[in-house]
């Protein structure tokens, strides 16, 4: 396990904080296009935008690992 951090863990960081911020922006957006829709049909944009954004991050938490963008094999 390495003890020092290398450059890549810094800038993952802040992709990984770009990419929050910009799919916050995004989801709000959409967000205030469907304010006046039930709650019923809010529900489940608000539940797929909550838990989506972090399964285009497992390729950056690779890379700030391994160095490698996808699976060795």
């Amino acid at each position: 396990m390495r003890v020092e951090p290398t450059w890549r863990q810094g800038a993952g960081m802040a992709l990984i904080l770009a990419w929050i911020v910009l799919w916050c922006v995004g989801a709000a957006s959409i967000g205030g296009l469907i304010k006046d829709a039930p709650i019923w049909a809010q529900t489940p944009f608000y539940v797929v935008a909550g838990i989506a954004w972090i399964f285009p991050l497992k390729p950056v938490l690779r890379w700030m690992e391994t160095g490698r963008w996808r699976k060795a094999g």
